[in-house]
């Protein structure tokens, strides 16, 4: 009876430890013994392409915002169309978008050469994106890591998940919401907007149609973005008019003076329910950063593949 008694033990142990392998939370040691070099070799990386061109830094942080928001931070959005596989990148927040692939590639390269197989695509995008931020003189994070890269992907998902800049509130706080996002955590994120750069494609309507736009910016930014569609789409303009190579809290300042680059931007502070969070990061950078770091290390706990799921991907755009 004992020995039966201890054999039903250990095979329950066994069990318990399989649901443990296969569901795996991410921590931020995940790789001190497999790939101890891991953040010295992302680093320099990511810091010598943004001192190249500071925008992609903004580039390289959307990255991972637009993979977490597509079935998990799985590393789906890097993987290229096929002739039997359409992936992610032309959807529609995402062609003629998302850039920074080739950024990816060479960091890639660099971990493969330090620990060959051993580090996901999709952990990568999470270290880039802090370090990124980190560049750009925003706040440092520990990144918790563990995630397994997907082998499939989702066009229609990234079509209904990413909001776009054409977003009122309500469809902000919903998109948000279905990744567990809370509306705070949301205007916080929304925050990165405080780097980088848009397309007129992505504003020409702001521009034009909106009146909850302070008229001297909606003026100059007309000059560079005519009406007309087809005519200067790929013109670019900051979404923080005072900093935008500089993590920090400006994006805030510019909504509170109905400066917001994007329809949806200009939506956080538009007499709605998160008018005071804006005012609030306004006036508190410090409250902002805190906000910031702990919405992004909670986006990146969204549906992550672990244990056996998935693979580690040898190239971040083909699977194995």
């Amino acid at each position: 009876m004992a020995s039966s008694l201890a054999v039903f033990h250990a095979s329950f142990l066994v069990i318990l430890l399989s649901i443990a392998c296969i569901n795996a939370q991410l921590y931020t040691s995940f790789y001190s013994s497999s790939c101890p070099n891991i953040f010295s070799t992302v680093k320099p990386v990511v810091q010598s392409a943004i001192s190249r061109e500071k925008r992609m830094g903004a580039s390289l942080l959307r990255l991972f915002f637009h993979d977490c928001f597509v079935n998990g931070c799985d590393g789906s959005l890097l993987l290229d169309d096929t002739n039997s596989f359409t992936g992610e990148k032309t959807a529609n927040s995402n062609r003629n978008s998302v850039r920074g692939f080739d950024v990816v590639d060479g960091i890639k390269s660099a971990v493969e050469k330090a620990c060959p197989g051993v580090v996901s695509c999709a952990d990568i995008l999470a270290i880039t994106a802090r370090d990124a931020v980190v560049t750009l003189g925003g706040p440092n994070w520990e990144v918790k890591l563990g995630r397994r890269d997907s082998r499939t992907a989702s066009l229609s998902a990234a079509n209904n998940n990413i909001p776009p800049p054409t977003s009122n509130l309500g469809s902000l706080i919903s998109k948000f919401s279905a990744q567990g996002l809370s509306a705070q955590e949301m205007v916080a994120l929304v925050g990165a907007h405080t780097i980088g750069q848009a397309r007129c494609t992505s504003f020409r309507d702001h521009i034009y149609n909106d009146t909850n736009i302070d008229a001297s910016l909606a003026a100059e930014r007309r000059s560079g973005c005519p009406r007309t569609r087809g005519s200067g789409d790929g013109s670019l303009a900051p979404l923080d008019l005072q900093t935008p190579t500089s993590f920090d809290n400006y994006y805030f300042k510019n909504l509170v003076a109905k400066k917001g680059l994007l329809h949806s931007d200009q939506q956080l502070f538009s007499g709605g329910s998160t008018d005071s969070l804006v005012k609030a990061y306004d006036t508190d950078p410090s409250k902002f950063t805190a906000d910031f770091v702990a919405a992004m290390i909670k986006m990146g706990d969204i549906s992550p593949l672990s244990g056996s799921q998935g693979e580690i991907r040898k190239n971040c755009r083909r699977v194995n």
